[in-house]
């Protein structure tokens, strides 16, 4: 069931005291509203694969940049590093993919395995599905645009976090 989050003008009279005009609004609140309902939906579609959506999109980072340094994969899926690890750790257990031991830089590198590699060969098509389905549903030109638009503002919140910008939001025009 889907529940638009409504930005009621006026105080909670549920709670005394509590204005929370404005919230509606939120990023936050919004962009993980929606990131859950497409996480959902992917989550669906790997079931008979045996992979769940955040495993599929580690493991297509790491096919793509290997062999990556953890830190690199951090910046890339813009994960901390800390989760991250924990993450690769469970996705080692599974087999499917590697952690060297640290460098002489004090660097691991993540590669796939053989298993990893099946794992991905295996859900691939119900990824394509998914995609096709949404894509179909929200248009090609919109979702090109749109995911542009992401990624602007991914670049906007890295930025803020850092403390490197403090634009206003015509940047993300």
């Amino acid at each position: 069931m889907y529940m638009q989050v409504n930005d009621e003008p006026r105080p909670n009279h549920r709670i005394p005291g509590l204005d929370l005009a404005g919230t509606g609004y939120c990023p936050n609140l919004n962009f993980r509203r929606t990131a859950r309902a497409v996480t959902r939906l992917f989550d669906l579609s790997f079931q008979s694969a045996g992979i769940r959506s955040t495993q599929f999109t580690i493991l297509v980072a790491v096919a793509k940049t290997q062999p990556c340094s953890i830190s690199a994969l951090s910046r890339v899926l813009l994960i901390d590093s800390t989760t991250l690890t924990r993450t690769l750790r469970l996705l080692q257990k599974e087999g499917w993919l590697t952690v060297s031991a640290r460098s002489t830089k004090r660097r691991r590198f993540v590669s796939l395995t053989q298993l990893g590699v099946e794992v991905l060969v295996r859900a691939l098509p119900a990824w394509r599905e998914a995609q096709k389905r949404f894509v179909g549903t929200v248009g090609q030109d919109y979702w090109i645009n749109f995911r542009s638009e992401l990624e602007k503002l991914a670049h906007l919140a890295v930025d803020l976090e850092s403390g490197a910008s403090s634009a206003p939001a015509s940047r993300a025009h």
